[in-house]
């Protein structure tokens, strides 16, 4: 049985394949039939503007729009009939007419929607010429930042852009203006399209109208290669896949992963691969006696780390890693140290070890999963900002309060974060009111089904981080009490990737300056954030830095 004649019979019989408000087009879908469309993406609310999903679909007098036509019990529908293949030639004709022949120079060309629709559902000749109408439509480029490149002659009006900045984003930066030929996406007055996923409409973008500024002229699809990673550039672990050609890095693009990043990557994420080409550690270098770095062997670097690292006393020896290590790396370190009797290994992005502790991976993880947010009716910020510190996480919060109702409130100073959230106060005192009962707040959160707190690791590092934490530790029991037993409400939001692997593997979270009084031989495992000088080490301290940047400056 084909699956067009499967098809049809589920739906003549009605049997319960679907579920109401399912559309035409998602059901073809769960069966493998193929609907062409453009305007149609299942993250994105219905627009129906484009029309390449017509279907014909019985006794009813046109054909229908796939994507916006709600599957009902005994309907028959014909997706490859020659009234359907007819009502998708002109729609293509129609695209066609006013779009630029700019496929050997679009950054799109060989991933293009309309390149591949036009082949499989496009007719071989047009019926409209030039002359006839006075010449193709043009439209002026607009500049909407230095990220992502405008050549609105080739959009087609799918709109994708617009509901994405809306529904997803919560920038409300895009939308269009005029009517028919005449109607064009842009910001109306020239401004940046001012959100920190902006890059995700080049994605989007089934033309060559919104491509990647960085990108722009330097590789065809067909020459990359693919491989598969993680982001490392904050802590929320987003799927992405890299693509390289010649062993350099052309582009980052987001890999489907629903209980992470579902399809959407920070634009750090995806533009801050140029930064891996500008003052890169090539060869290994080593002080001179005017204190100046200058190159060397490899065998004369590490001769001179062991003779220095032998000489010194355990207790003088300290690591401390940065925020990129990875967990195999923190491990050899880890075990180098500790061959020599020393255990003053060290986060570099932590809170402090009076804070919460790490005995219980419990007490620094992100418990709820980035995925269980949307199961969550109350959610609780102390001290994070979640749409800079974690833009996928915020942009699921944001999520959940759209379609699910989610509540969110927030202790610390007022931000933008894409939704409506109470703001509570900024103070400790407010934080410690509603952990003892006495605030208006406290009695919401503990009858809530499923609460949440999240509490950003910053806050975590300051002189009282240890009432902090107990007040945050009591806001979350007491909004356990009436939850599922494997619902977790506390959560701690990091902003470093290393974080969790180092506290798993036995860092001590976080070093002090007094702490780094006594040490003479310290090792940087990619720690080159800047806040630690030479002023805070001991004048004979000798410094061994392991990294990507020779902007250490120690």
């Amino acid at each position: 049985m084909s699956l067009l004649h499967k098809w049809r019979c589920l739906l003549t019989t009605g049997e319960s394949l679907w579920i109401q408000g399912t559309t035409i087009l998602q059901a073809c879908a769960t069966l493998g039939i193929d609907i062409p469309h453009y305007c149609y993406h299942d993250r994105l609310s219905i627009a129906g503007n484009c029309r390449m999903c017509l279907v014909e679909v019985e006794k009813m007098p046109k054909p229908q729009a796939a994507c916006a036509m709600p599957v009902m019990p005994g309907m028959r529908v014909k997706t490859f009939s020659e009234a359907t293949r007819k009502a998708r030639e002109g729609v293509m004709e129609f695209l066609l007419v006013n779009h630029p022949l700019d496929c050997p120079i679009c950054d799109q060309a060989g991933e293009c929607d309309l390149q591949d629709q036009s082949m499989a559902h496009g007719s071989d000749k047009s019926r409209f010429v030039d002359m006839d109408y006075g010449g193709k439509r043009a439209v002026e480029d607009k500049n909407i930042g230095p990220l992502v490149k405008t050549i609105m002659t080739r959009c087609i009006h799918c709109t994708r852009c617009i509901r994405f900045g809306n529904e997803v984003a919560g920038v409300e930066d895009l939308g269009t203006t005029g009517r028919g030929e005449h109607m064009q996406v842009g910001t109306y007055i020239e401004k940046m399209f001012h959100s920190e996923l902006s890059g995700n409409v080049i994605d989007l973008c089934p033309v060559g109208a919104l491509t990647s500024k960085p990108y722009a002229f330097t590789a065809r699809p067909w020459e990359l290669r693919r491989t598969e990673s993680v982001d490392v550039l904050d802590a929320v672990g987003s799927n992405i896949v890299v693509n390289t050609r010649s062993g350099e890095i052309m582009r980052i693009l987001p890999a489907l992963n629903e209980d992470v990043n579902e399809e959407w990557i920070s634009d750090k994420t995806r533009f801050a691969y140029d930064g891996l080409k500008t003052q890169r550690l090539t060869a290994p270098m080593v002080k001179d006696s005017a204190g100046k770095l200058q190159q060397c062997s490899w065998e004369d670097a590490l001769t001179e780390a062991g003779r220095k690292l032998t000489e010194t006393s355990p207790d003088g020896v300290a690591a401390i890693a940065g925020p990129l290590a990875d967990v195999e790396s923190l491990v050899v370190l880890k075990d180098l140290l500790n061959s020599l009797g020393c255990e003053n290994v060290f986060t570099s992005n932590a809170f402090p070890s009076s804070g919460p502790g790490t005995d219980l991976r419990s007490s620094y993880l992100l418990n709820t999963s980035i995925s269980g947010i949307e199961e969550a009716d109350l959610l609780l910020l102390v001290g994070t900002n979640p749409r800079y510190e974690a833009p996928l996480v915020n942009t699921r919060i944001r999520k959940s309060y759209i379609h699910n109702d989610l509540k969110v409130a927030l202790i610390g100073p007022k931000l933008d974060l894409t939704y409506e959230y109470q703001h509570l106060g900024d103070s400790a005192a407010v934080l410690a009111q509603v952990a003892s009962g006495k605030h208006p707040f406290s009695k919401e959160f503990s009858g809530a089904a499923n609460p949440m707190v999240i509490v950003g690791s910053d806050v975590l590092q300051r002189t009282d981080a240890d009432a902090i934490y107990s007040a945050v530790v009591s806001i979350a029991s007491s909004g356990a009490k009436l939850a599922d037993k494997d619902w977790k409400t506390l959560n701690v939001l990091h902003r470093a990737a290393s974080q969790v692997g180092a506290l798993d593997v036995g860092y001590k979270a976080g070093i002090t300056k007094e702490g780094l009084k006594g040490i003479k031989f310290l090792y940087l495992l990619g720690e080159d954030s800047g806040e630690l000088s030479r002023e805070d080490l001991p004048p004979d301290c000798f410094v061994v830095y392991q990294g990507q940047l020779n902007t250490i400056g120690i």
